[in-house]
């Protein structure tokens, strides 16, 4: 998964403004792992049911904004905090 240089220095945290950077394929795969046994929630409590082709993490590490058909979705209530899987 890539995104446009300039697009992901301009992206941030919607809720604390921290910078995001791309997720690596280990915490997308244990993330993934864990969405197929049905144990992710996102921070809207629903369940979260499509694997993620990438992700944007927040730099704290704790939240995980999916990227969905190419598109960083950064909405709060769709963060996945990721505390349990990193």
């Amino acid at each position: 998964m890539s995104i446009d240089p300039e697009l992901l220095s301009i992206l941030c945290c919607p809720e604390t403004k921290q910078a995001v950077r791309l997720a690596d394929d280990t915490l997308l795969s244990t993330v993934n792992d864990q969405i197929r046994k049905g144990n992710v929630r996102n921070r809207g409590e629903a369940v979260v049911a499509e694997t993620l082709t990438g992700g944007l993490l927040r730099a704290d590490g704790k939240i995980l904004y999916p990227i969905i058909d190419d598109i960083p979705v950064m909405l709060i209530e769709e963060g996945i905090p990721i505390d349990q899987y990193a």
